[in-house]
């Protein structure tokens, strides 16, 4: 009887963990992107989607992540995850994101789509580079195009 407490005990430990719903760094280099299969190799325009159950996607671009959602039930997914232009590496909430379309900074897959954690920055950076600015919704729209 003991013996079966413990492995209960070990089995529910293993699945709260395997339900971790939080951001995973990406591994620069190594990952494929889930949508293109291409390697994520650029530290600023790389995205990350997280289910309720904690299983994680990574994609090389926004608009990776924008197409793979077409597809995807939207009601399991509980982190949208976006790389910023100020701090490559860090993955930010990409639902409070502003984005910037500027042909002027190139992404991976050629929407030329960049996140920013702070709307004054990306204000900044549109003054500089051209574009047109973005809530989260309105980038959603803009790459269904």
């Amino acid at each position: 009887m003991q013996t079966l407490k413990k492995y209960s005990v070990l089995a529910l430990l293993l699945f709260f963990l395997g339900c971790n719903v939080s951001p995973k760094a990406i591994d620069y280099g190594n990952e494929g992107c889930h949508y293109c299969s291409m390697t994520i190799v650029d530290k600023i325009h790389a995205a990350e989607v997280v289910t309720n159950k904690g299983k994680v996607y990574k994609f090389d671009a926004t608009e990776c992540m924008a197409h793979f959602m077409e597809d995807f039930n939207r009601s399991e997914i509980a982190l949208y995850l976006v790389n910023h232009y100020s701090k490559p590496e860090v993955l930010i909430d990409a639902t409070q994101a502003t984005f910037l379309v500027s042909k002027n900074i190139p992404s991976p897959m050629g929407a030329f789509v960049t996140a920013f954690q702070d709307h004054n920055i990306a204000e900044k950076v549109k003054s500089e580079q051209g574009g047109t600015l973005y809530t989260w919704n309105e980038i959603l729209e803009h790459l269904k195009q």
